[in-house]
């Protein structure tokens, strides 16, 4: 935001104390992020900065946990795991969410005010409450300790996020563009893949997106859902810090910084070719 020419002392004065409140708040935020990344590299097996990483001595940085994490069975199967759950529950949660928002963008469609609140009510209700739900539903169908179940409760976690991109895709849509397609003879199906679809993937893959990192870091759900066989990262990650701290769990956090910054970055990209596609000019 750039402070116009003639603008007066007071002005100035908040322009510039906004802009250090704002810079404070995101170091606030980042600051963790950030510490993890070199503790990560640490020779020693310890949390905290080393007199040779201080000194910047390249004898006090390592590789060793990088190696120890991809050599370890455990650790390989649980990241397995967790990329497993994660694509499956995305894929389907991004087509039960897309259907869901197309339906609820109908005029005709009755109590759209209550499908919806009930439909994102995931976001809503604390997690614990539930895998507690799910966990006694799911008990009584034998779903417990299996993939599948894990999958469901995730999808479950992943719909109101693909509901609320692609319902806000949905907001600035142009329906005469489907009159116009009707008009010149397309039927329903070649309408919605050849014009509806189109304007609504930016929104649909920024959906899929959202659940499939809410998937990924997804802990409660899979502590009472899941056995040994399904153990992701989250939990394997969780239960190291409780029973063996190592900096594996930092080396592993690193990479999972790195898939954050770089889904980021495709959202980011989305975003604006959704404007560049709306006519707007991107901010």
């Amino acid at each position: 935001m750039a402070l116009a020419k003639h603008a007066g002392i007071e002005q100035r004065i908040w322009h510039y104390a906004f802009l250090i409140i704002c810079t404070l708040i995101f170091l606030f935020l980042i600051f963790p992020i950030l510490v993890i990344i070199p503790l990560a590299f640490n020779a020693e097996p310890y949390f905290t900065f080393t007199e040779k990483m201080l000194t910047l001595n390249p004898d006090g940085y390592s590789l060793r946990w990088f190696h120890d994490l991809l050599g370890d069975a455990d650790w390989r199967r649980s990241i397995g795991n967790s990329f497993f759950i994660a694509i499956c529950s995305a894929t389907i949660a991004t087509g039960l969410g897309t259907i869901a928002a197309l339906g609820l963008h109908r005029k005709e469609m009755p109590a759209k005010g209550l499908i919806m609140a009930l439909l994102i009510s995931p976001m809503i209700v604390p997690l614990i409450i539930s895998a507690a739900a799910l966990f006694s539903f799911y008990a009584r169908v034998q779903l417990t300790n299996t993939f599948f179940g894990v999958i469901l409760s995730h999808v479950v976690l992943g719909i109101p996020f693909v509901i609320i991109t692609v319902t806000a895709s949905l907001s600035g849509f142009d329906q005469s563009l489907i009159r116009a397609s009707q008009s010149m003879g397309a039927n329903q199906t070649r309408t919605f893949f050849k014009i509806i679809m189109p304007l609504l993937l930016p929104g649909v893959i920024s959906g899929a997106l959202f659940a499939f990192i809410t998937s990924l870091d997804e802990v409660v759900l899979v502590n009472f859902l899941a056995s040994a066989e399904q153990r992701t990262m989250p939990v394997k990650m969780f239960s190291g810090l409780r029973e063996n701290i190592s900096p594996t769990i930092l080396a592993l956090a690193v990479i999972l910084v790195a898939i954050s910054v770089a889904l980021l970055l495709v959202l980011e990209g989305i975003r604006r070719r959704n404007e560049k596609l709306r006519g707007m000019s991107p901010s």
